[in-house]
């Protein structure tokens, strides 16, 4: 891992930086684990229109099918490359099991090639194996965490990304995620222990608008530049302030420090700490 920079040919190469991708051992992606996907523009399925803004474009990419269950217990793999996945920002990690099957797995910090992982609660306390947090002891950092057992990973998957078990009292867990928030989770639920790699990701520097579009992240343009017709910013004589109540969005919605979690919800118990201050 590592972040590489360019030298200042042009404005755009001025500050832009990439990885090194050195901890990658392959190019092409298992083609057994790899489907298409279609992209639809930010549109709905239902009437077609743009229902999340700032989507299009971008390079075609191919899925590939990352194992979050990690429901094959007891079956030792290898792990046969390290690879790039267009998809996430973190690497993943092609899994050679002794039955014969094929996997991909999130490939965490200090997990290199040919080394030995499993899943289950047999399973030893070291980055790559996933088990119960039952099995995992307190302090312990883990990643792709389950809200419900045998449903797959859903916490904690981006680049650089950890957690850590904080206590454990009935058949809850206290887990300390990313942004601070401790949470209860059920010991039932799995982890993968160790900390997602690809850590330099959040250093790489963009350098130009047209790198993002081959993201398929369209520009944005901002309200104070529209009209009034089409933003609550927009009007007025010359460079114009916000004004109040600042700011909203093109709907109206407050932009900055409002809450717009709906209400009490079925999971609100399950949040010791908020994320915040």
């Amino acid at each position: 891992m590592g972040v590489r920079k360019f030298k200042p040919t042009t404005p755009g190469r001025r500050f832009m930086s990439v990885s090194t991708f050195d901890e990658l051992t392959k190019r092409a992606p298992e083609k057994s684990l790899v489907i298409p996907i279609k992209r639809h523009g930010g549109r709905s399925s239902q009437q077609g229109k743009v229902s999340v803004r700032h989507r299009g474009g971008g390079h075609k990419r191919m899925y590939r099918i990352v194992d979050f269950r990690r429901d094959k217990d007891g079956v030792p793999a290898r792990v046969a490359t390290i690879e790039y996945d267009p998809n996430r920002s973190s690497r993943i990690a092609l899994l050679h099991y002794t039955d014969g099957e094929k996997r991909y797995i999130l490939a965490p910090m200090g997990l290199a090639v040919g080394d030995r992982v499993m899943s289950g609660t047999d399973a030893e306390i070291k980055p790559g194996n996933a088990l119960p947090l039952r099995g995992i002891p307190v302090g312990t950092l883990v990643h792709n965490i389950e809200l419900t057992p045998g449903r797959g990973g859903q916490m904690v998957r981006a680049a650089g990304t950890a957690a850590q078990i904080m206590a454990k009292e009935g058949q809850q867990a206290h887990i300390r995620l990313p942004s601070s928030e401790i949470r209860l989770v059920n010991l039932d639920c799995k982890a993968t222990i160790g900390q997602v790699g690809n850590l330099d990701h959040e250093a790489i520097k963009v350098g130009k608008a047209g790198r993002t579009r081959w993201l398929g992240i369209r520009s944005t343009v901002r309200g104070v530049a529209m009209d009034p017709r089409s933003h609550p910013h927009g009007g007025g004589e010359g460079r114009s302030p916000v004004g109040m109540p600042s700011p909203v969005s093109p709907w109206g919605q407050p932009a900055s420090g409002y809450k717009t979690r709906r209400g009490r919800r079925p999971s609100d118990r399950f949040i010791v700490k908020r994320r915040g201050k």
